[in-house]
């Protein structure tokens, strides 16, 4: 059965959410410690400080390629933002973490520079933040086939409204 999607395009933003029955602090180490980014994206090097350059690897990628990404902001552990430009173009990215009553939930968003990639990057990023899910409860990692081409109406579909 294929995954559902949850992303919502809010004019040039994308945002996903994914919740987690643990503590913020628990589910920030996931998106900053290397060790642990290295289960469901890829491990990172550098200094993470806001205005730093990192390196990360994108190991679900075919040639688990490493790029360049700008730490914009980073508030333990409720804010990390990070930028790229690319020959994919420009990624602004933005998590927010929330905990209420021991429950996080993830906000994430990218701004999009324009939408009309937007069928192919909404299912990415469905694809990661369920990969994220994946690693933090040990599960099996999800198939990228199983969100694209699937999810691409769903996405399109947005930018139409």
């Amino acid at each position: 059965m294929s995954p559902t999607p949850t992303g919502r395009l809010f004019g040039n933003d994308l945002v996903l959410t994914r919740t987690f029955r643990a503590p913020v602090d628990d589910v920030w180490a996931s998106l900053t410690d290397p060790e642990r980014t290295a289960r469901w994206f890829g491990p990172w090097q550098g200094d993470g400080a806001p205005g730093h350059t990192i390196k990360v690897q994108m190991v679900q990628e075919e040639g688990h390629p490493w790029m360049d990404m700008t730490v914009d902001a980073c508030d333990p552990p409720h804010r990390l933002a990070l930028s790229t430009v690319s020959e994919h173009g420009n990624w602004y990215l933005d998590m927010v973490l929330t905990e209420t009553a021991g429950v996080t939930e993830l906000r994430f968003t990218q701004r999009l520079t324009d939408t009309g990639g937007v069928g192919e990057i909404g299912p990415g990023w469905e694809f990661y933040l369920d990969a994220l899910v994946a690693a933090r409860d040990g599960l099996p990692m999800p198939s990228f086939d199983d969100y694209y081409p699937s999810m691409k109406d769903h996405f399109e579909a947005q930018r139409q409204q």
